[in-house]
């Protein structure tokens, strides 16, 4: 496929503490990101982050998002950008002397340009901005992510938001308190770099996070280390002092992920998030929960450590390859429900996730960016269901061995499609728990 999105998550840019709200979007935009691509989609991110901003919490959550790096190129686009500024009849001095805006380098009006274009979707109460260097800077950034995007046909009509546009898709993904700040900026580039690729800006707006109880404002540092605790008493709770053991920090580090990727992105981006952050709030043994998708993964990891222990002790011969095996021993519903409600369909599945439907009018845009984790939570209660109730690994009798190698190469194509879901949310598969 040929085409760009650039995925700007302004939750990103600026001192501020990170909060939950914040980190929806940001886990929204790398998990799209990942779905684009393994659509062949070209993906650009944006902002880079800067060295000193110091969050942790991306890098705890395996979140991937590009760093910068420096360079002249930028500060040209700025002085580009203001130089457009200085010949565009919808700015204007701003008022100098007590009470005047700081830092602010002209007043430009949006509303009228909004009103003269005929543009639908934008707030009514868009009026004035007044542009401060960072306002151009991050226009700038946007900027050099559309330069930086392989377009196989730039006269190609921006008609579509589709992964297979051969146009650069520029798509603001917002926590709904950010909103009318990122439709400002959207405007203003429209006002000063009118083209195909401004035009093209869409909005993915994300629904509110409600934290239940909180003492004070919880940041979303203190949200992983709370998580990361939960997760840490729930996993001794079940497996004693197992869960102590210095090899498994690294698998509570990734249930942690787990837990918080799947309660920020099973939900539907438009609607509201509620979370819980009382202690009993977190368990292993919930079904709809990252936790148990995870484990679910690692039993399918066991059952094949095990069968290739007993093929290296002489218990059973190697697994033949598909194509030498008969699927009509499978008899159970289960191993039916498996391949065509999830191995069939897994393709689908994925570029179904990465779709971006483009609105009939306005700005917004939706996502079906929840499809991959309940994909993921119905794919672990069927095949938990099905692995509690049939005995995989039989008899060592060779009269035996069609049906139990049939089963084995099924449970293989059932852990792939874990592995490659898992893979979108930037997880990776547990070999243990």
């Amino acid at each position: 496929r040929t085409g760009c999105v650039v995925l700007h998550c302004p939750a990103l840019r600026g001192p501020a503490a990170l909060r939950p709200r914040h980190l929806r979007s940001v886990l929204l935009a790398d998990h799209l990101a990942q779905l684009l691509r393994a659509q062949g989609v070209c993906v650009r991110l944006v902002p880079a982050l800067s060295e000193e901003s110091g969050w942790d919490v991306l890098r705890q959550l395996r979140i991937c998002w590009p760093s910068a790096s420096g360079g002249s190129s930028l500060t040209d686009a700025v002085s580009a950008l203001k130089a457009a500024l200085g010949r565009c009849p919808c700015a204007a001095a701003c008022e100098q002397g007590p009470g005047a805006a700081e830092g602010a380098i002209c007043k430009v009006h949006l509303k009228s340009f909004v009103e003269q274009h005929g543009l639908l979707g934008y707030d009514p109460n868009l009026d004035v901005l007044l542009v401060t260097e960072g306002t151009l800077r991050s226009l700038a950034e946007l900027q050099e992510a559309v330069l930086q995007c392989p377009v196989s046909d730039p006269m190609a009509p921006p008609a579509s938001l589709s992964p297979s546009s051969s146009c650069c898709s520029i798509v603001h993904v917002v926590n709904c308190e950010e909103e009318f700040q990122q439709q400002q900026l959207d405007v203003l580039w429209r006002i000063l770099d009118p083209g195909a690729h401004t035009a093209l800006q869409k909005h993915l707006v994300c629904g509110p996070v409600k934290v239940t109880n909180p003492s004070s404002p919880i940041g979303a540092d203190q949200y992983f280390q709370l998580r990361k605790r939960q997760m840490y008493e729930a996993s001794v709770i079940k497996y004693g002092e197992l869960a102590q053991d210095e090899a498994w920090t690294e698998v509570i580090d990734t249930l942690t992920v787990a837990a918080i990727r799947f309660e920020m992105l099973s939900t539907a981006h438009r609607s509201q998030i509620t979370l819980n952050l009382e202690n009993n709030s977190i368990s292993t043994k919930g079904t709809k929960s990252g936790a148990f998708v995870m484990y679910n993964c690692a039993r399918l990891a066991t059952l094949f450590n095990a069968f290739q222990q007993a093929v290296e002790q002489g218990t059973y011969p190697p697994l033949p390859p598909a194509s030498e095996l008969s699927f009509s021993c499978l008899r159970e519903e289960g191993e039916w429900l498996l391949l065509f409600n999830y191995l069939l369909p897994f393709p689908e599945v994925l570029q179904q996730a990465a779709q971006l439907s483009p609105p009939s009018k306005g700005i917004r845009i939706t996502a079906n960016t929840e499809t991959v984790c309940k994909f993921l939570i119905q794919l672990s209660m069927d095949f938990s269901s099905y692995y509690n109730r049939v005995h995989v690994l039989g008899e060592p009798f060779p009269h035996l061995f069609d049906q139990m190698f049939a089963r084995l190469q099924l449970l293989a194509a059932v852990r792939d499609v874990f592995h490659s879901a898992l893979a979108t949310l930037h997880l990776p598969p547990l070999s243990q728990i």
